[in-house]
């Protein structure tokens, strides 16, 4: 195949698509906004499910790599009351079904696994537009274009390349996330740290609740949940650390007071993460020579679904890519239609889950799923 394809995004879904391609012999350039691997932390930990983002990594050859990294004992989950009442504790039961692995951890391999140079560092794209027969010049600010034959937008939420595609953008579903950390948590914090056990821990009530993953290195990593308006959000001064943090734990007063830590003791300036949304079954007309994967093509609430939608879209279209050397066309449009169906679902389900974790039936419809899926789990083996 002479076709040049050009990748904007070194996130896990484009990366997963240049390694499936690369598996099959077929050269991509990714470009990458980011200066370096190293410019910024690359979130916390994810859960790699068996049906999509391990289907991915095996598609990409890297399974073993990728058992390599596997936080053992990160299954765990428990869902405590606002008083630190244990409503669930569900230990790890070491059978691989969602094993967790940090985002960075997992990012890293997929990079190492590529050749040399597969992915040009500091290329923040200003510009796209199409040239006819399906090609299009990309501008980046650094002064360089380049030219592709197919282009696949893998740059996230606020895609550059998804405008060329569809007139859908992003919208604020009245939710937050705000982040924040413990470390050396046995030590200094033992208190919260027994409260949220080896893995996931869930305090949740209508409206909103903390959630929190014990990470490798003896570190929590929060997540404070609030159902909250967009001026609510734009009143904290978030860029004075102390003042945004009093201001969420003013949202928890009367929680027990190891829950309440994980935001008045956190070590790391409490950072807002607005959730923003794509339309539920998102979708545009086949368009020659670009294509979308991953939130830009699929933004949804925060399911643990994301990511391993991002990396089973990425090994579907390079699949599809090497299934169709004579005709990148037909593989689009596969692709496509697999990953319309596909996200429509998740999508759908995701919305559902935000809303287990906070209205009206929480913290019970979010214990009720679990359940269901260890049960189904338990099923199956």
């Amino acid at each position: 195949m002479t076709t040049s394809i050009t990748i904007i995004g070194a996130g896990l879904g484009g990366l997963v698509l240049a390694r499936v391609l690369h598996v099959h012999g077929i050269d991509a350039t990714v470009y990458e906004a980011d200066a370096s691997e190293g410019a910024r932390t690359q979130g916390g930990q994810l859960d790699i499910h068996e049906h999509d983002g391990q289907v991915a990594l095996a598609a990409a050859g890297l399974t073993a790599q990728f058992r390599s990294i596997v936080h053992e004992g990160g299954e765990a989950t428990r869902v405590l009351q606002p008083d630190g009442t244990v409503l669930l504790d569900e230990p790890d039961e070491g059978d691989g079904a969602r094993p967790e692995v940090l985002r960075g951890d997992l990012r890293r391999m997929l990079l190492e696994s590529l050749p040399a140079g597969t992915v040009r560092w500091g290329h923040k794209v200003t510009s796209v537009r199409a040239l006819g027969d399906g090609r299009h010049e990309i501008a980046f600010d650094n002064g360089i274009t380049a030219v592709s034959d197919v282009l696949v937008g893998a740059d996230g939420a606020w895609s550059r390349v998804r405008p060329l595609l569809s007139d859908a953008t992003p919208a604020y579903v009245g939710t937050v996330f705000v982040e924040t950390y413990l470390r050396d948590v046995d030590n200094r914090h033992p208190d919260a740290a027994r409260a949220v056990g080896g893995g996931a821990m869930f305090a949740l009530t209508p409206g909103k609740g903390i959630s929190v993953h014990r990470e490798a290195g003896d570190v929590l990593h929060t997540y404070v949940q609030l159902n909250r308006t967009d001026d609510w959000v734009s009143a904290i001064d978030f860029g004075d650390a102390d003042a945004a943090r009093a201001a969420v734990a003013d949202e928890f007063d009367g929680w027990a007071p190891e829950l309440s830590a994980l935001i008045t003791d956190g070590e790391s300036a409490p950072v807002p993460r607005k959730i923003f949304t794509l339309p539920t079954g998102h979708r545009w007309d086949r368009t020659p020579g670009i294509t979308l994967l991953g939130d830009a093509a699929h933004l949804m609430p925060p399911s643990g679904d994301g990511a391993n939608l991002a990396m089973l879209d990425g090994a579907e279209l390079g699949r599809a890519i090497a299934g169709h050397p004579d005709d990148v066309e037909s593989a689009l449009a596969v692709y496509e239609e697999s990953m319309f169906a596909r996200s429509s679902v998740v999508a759908v389900e995701a919305h559902e889950t935000l809303d287990l974790c906070l209205g009206d039936s929480s913290p019970f419809g979010l214990i009720d799923l679990i359940t269901g899926v260890t049960a189904r789990g338990q099923a199956a083996r």
